[in-house]
């Protein structure tokens, strides 16, 4: 057997539904739908593996379903980092003093920076 695949008589294994939907949804966490993408990812691979290990070699995309779990939580990182740098760019102006909070709204004041 040269093929993952692959069966002794020559014939591909049908992959998984869900080792798909898995993978088109990582690549979808990374491009059209961030954070949201990659969880579904991550919850289709998981179920995919359970589903390829139960069905006793009559169904194949392992590979699929490994490559969309680590590409989802890949996914679910970048987003947890981008939040957090977010937080830290939006707080450290705020401990600054530089936002201010008035009856009209939220504004910028740019007078300590004249001091700088």
């Amino acid at each position: 057997m040269s093929d993952f695949n692959q069966t002794q008589y020559g014939t591909t294994l049908p992959n998984s539904n869900l080792a798909i939907v898995s993978l088109v949804a990582a690549v979808l966490g990374f491009t059209l739908l961030p954070f949201i993408g990659s969880i579904v990812a991550v919850i289709t691979g998981s179920m995919a593996k359970k589903e390829i290990e139960e069905s006793a070699g009559t169904l194949g995309g392992a590979g699929l379903a490994q490559a969309g779990l680590i590409v989802g939580w890949v996914g679910i990182a970048v987003g947890v980092i981008g939040i957090c740098v977010a937080g830290v760019i939006i707080a450290i102006p705020l401990c600054m003093g530089l936002f201010a909070f008035g009856s009209e709204g939220f504004s910028l004041i740019l007078a300590p920076l004249a001091l700088l």
